[in-house]
């Protein structure tokens, strides 16, 4: 295959998919995104014939059900976008011989360990959203495409629903907001990620041995949601922008239909190893999503 390469993303409308369009892409190279008005995931013929219908180089896969407690009660659904619809993409993918990059989830693991999770550390989905997505990692694996799966955490961005837009929203006419302390983590910005997939995706494309298989990606640095609203709120106070005191509370304080791993903390050592990206720390993304948001700090 010759330049002008085209990449084929799904989750247009979605935050990894609008920061993947926004990228500076390699010169010749085409970004062709679609969404769900577009592409209709749980139609695997339809993926099918997406991938046959012109010469793509890559195809990157960056949207799910990503509606954690919902997919408890819509099971089927969530299975399909998240497992059957990677497997159509492996499988299309496999057939036109080109590379496969799948964004998967935390949610894989059981949260139950100290310290970072390393790639090929013991899965154990506590629900329906972390299982959906793992029979999606399976089904690329045995799709015989090349691939790079690509696990994330805790996306943030100045586009669509996130934890930050939510917390500056709420503060609005409250003084203290209660949010969770126990639950530790790396936000990542989904811009971030978008850089980390298209340096993975180019190099997919140009060599034939660039590695495969699994990988972490977040921002550098844990924290837990009650953390990250206090550093959300001191650096939109310096911005003007909204802010408020933060209460902790346990998970236990604030039930929920689906389970939350207790440590979604992800090691990045395949990513760096493989590819040489080392994230930054995600205070530094928190600051620049915030500039997007509200301004730069005054």
């Amino acid at each position: 295959m010759t330049k002008p390469y085209a990449i084929l993303i799904t989750g247009a409308d979605g935050q990894l998919g609008t920061e993947l369009q926004r990228c500076t892409w390699p010169e010749g190279w085409e970004v062709v995104a679609v969404g769900r008005h577009t592409l209709d995931l749980r139609d695997t013929a339809a993926i099918a014939a997406k991938v046959a219908e012109r010469d793509w180089a890559a195809v990157i896969n960056g949207a799910a059900y990503t509606a954690v407690d919902k997919a408890e009660s819509d099971i089927v659904s969530a299975w399909a976008i998240n497992a059957m619809a990677p497997a159509a993409f492996g499988e299309a993918c496999a057939k036109a011989g080109i590379p496969f990059v799948q964004v998967s989830t935390d949610y894989v693991f059981a949260g139950n360990k100290a310290g970072a999770w390393e790639v090929d550390d013991p899965v154990a989905p506590l629900g329906v959203y972390g299982a959906s997505k793992l029979g999606g990692e399976l089904a690329v694996r045995t799709s015989g495409a090349r691939h790079a799966i690509v696990r994330t955490a805790w996306v943030v961005s100045a586009h669509g629903h996130n934890f930050i837009k939510t917390m500056l929203r709420v503060s609005e006419g409250r003084d203290t907001l209660s949010v969770v302390d126990d639950q530790h983590g790396s936000p990542t910005s989904a811009a971030d990620l978008a850089q980390a997939l298209m340096t993975i995706t180019v190099r997919l494309v140009e060599d034939e041995s660039a590695p495969t298989g699994t990988f972490h990606f977040s921002n550098a640095g844990t924290v837990t949601w009650a953390g990250f609203a206090t550093e959300i709120f001191r650096q939109s106070g310096e911005r003007g922008g909204p802010t408020a005191n933060v209460a902790p509370i346990t998970t236990a304080d604030y039930p929920t239909p689906a389970r939350r791993p207790a440590n979604s903390l992800l090691s990045h050592n395949a990513i760096c190893n493989g590819y040489s990206i080392t994230p930054r720390p995600w205070p530094e993304a928190l600051s620049d999503i915030l500039d997007e948001l509200i301004g730069v700090r005054k």
